[in-house]
């Protein structure tokens, strides 16, 4: 029985974000950022691009360049 409970909370353990690398949910905005050919900027996008999103929760800028019309 003791065991049933250690396989109950270890997923929990796992899926806890870690001070300074932001979780699940930083590494899936990251990722749809890449799926939609941006970056991942610090602080602001270049002046050839735009905004398009977040890459993180702590103020990461998804940039990609402008397309022109």
């Amino acid at each position: 029985m003791r065991i049933f409970y250690l396989l109950l909370v270890l997923p929990v353990l796992l899926l806890m974000p870690v001070p300074g690398q932001g979780g699940l949910i930083s590494r899936v905005q990251r990722h749809y950022c890449r799926y939609r050919h941006g970056r991942c900027a610090v602080s602001t996008c270049l002046p050839r691009e735009e905004q398009i999103g977040h890459c993180s929760t702590r103020g990461q800028k998804c940039c990609r360049t402008k397309k022109k019309i």
